[in-house]
Order: C-alpha cells, then structure tokens, then sequence
C-alpha cells in the first residue's frame, strides 16, 4: 500500500493508521469514519447495490451532500485511476516505498 506515508501524516496517529492498515473495522474509529470506510467498500465492491439509505446513513454521522459528493468522487477516481494502471500492467515504480 503505497499510501501508507499520506495516512500516516494525515492522521498524525501511527497506531492509529497501522490499525487501520491492519482491519479499520477492528480500528478504534469514529462512528463517522466507520460509516465513510462501510460506504467507499460497499462503493467498491458491490456498487449496484448503493442506494439512498447508504447515503442517508452517511448525512445521518455528520456527513453533507457536499462531503458525500467528495467521497463518491475520489472513491471513483481511485477506482478508475488503479483499473487504468491494472489495465496497462503497470506496477508501483521501485522509488515509492510502502
């Protein structure tokens, strides 16, 4: 995982972001954070399946349209931009460490 550095200087916390490294659903995490992380995956994996109780959930911990438009939008930006990378078989340049 070659974001591990922006976690870690984001979060300020390094126990904090190797728990989440390690399972961020066992991580001590906000109910807000939780909700973002359950979101993005279902988002991922399954996102047929996103409907508008998924959103409400997110408006329910604190979260804006705004900040639910920001979400959907990066997690579909690393979503393509990685499908792009896999798709050309391109790998993790050697200078970027985990």
């Amino acid at each position: 995982m070659h974001h591990r550095r922006g976690l870690r200087r984001l979060l300020k916390d390094d126990s904090l972001a190797q728990a989440i490294e390690e399972d961020w659903r066992s991580a001590p995490l906000s109910q807000k954070r939780t909700a973002m992380l359950e979101y993005v995956t279902k988002l991922t994996v399954t996102p047929s399946e996103i409907t508008a109780v998924d959103v409400e959930t997110l408006r329910d911990v604190g979260f804006s349209d705004r900040d639910v438009l920001d979400i959907v939008e990066v997690t579909a930006y690393y979503a393509y931009a990685n499908r792009i990378a896999d798709g050309l078989g391109i790998s993790t340049e050697s200078w970027i460490s985990d």
